[in-house]
């Protein structure tokens, strides 16, 4: 289940979600200047869902019309819930437990821990994004050999 070709596959499939949902965490941890920890912690945990689930819509959206449009047809909207579908399916509980739990705790406490506001914000954001993409790729291999 993972060798190389898989880990490419994902790194592909996740990459710009992840810079997009990187950069949203980076840059919304400036609210650390106007609100507490626990607060700005909420705030980098949504505007990086955002980042994160508006790249990942538009770019399975993307190669979806582009596969119909190379095969003459277009997108008809149960191609589209199904895709959803498929999204909610790879990212529903591991996206609940890291918004809900996962990842404000960490961003909450890696700053404290390491004494460093910046690194802990990128500690908690690597240690929150391994433990969410485990969860999601088994989902998402699991999806696969069910097509």
């Amino acid at each position: 289940m993972f060798n190389k070709s898989n880990f490419k596959e994902w790194f592909d499939r996740y990459k710009y979600a992840e810079l997009s949902a990187t950069s949203a965490a980076l840059a919304s941890s400036q609210f650390s200047r106007i609100f507490d920890g626990l607060t700005t912690a909420y705030l980098i945990t949504f505007a990086e869902y955002f980042a994160f689930y508006g790249a990942i819509l538009f770019m399975a959206y993307k190669k979806l019309a582009a596969t119909n449009r190379s095969l003459g047809k277009k997108t008809p909207l149960k191609e589209v819930v199904l895709l959803v579908r498929n999204l909610l399916l790879e990212f529903g509980y591991p996206a609940i437990l890291d918004f809900f739990f996962i990842r404000p705790f960490c961003m909450y406490w890696m700053p404290i821990l390491t004494g460093n506001y910046f690194m802990g914000i990128l500690l908690g954001k690597i240690t929150a994004d391994s433990t969410f993409y485990v969860l999601a790729i088994v989902n998402y291999e699991l999806l696969k050999k069910k097509q």
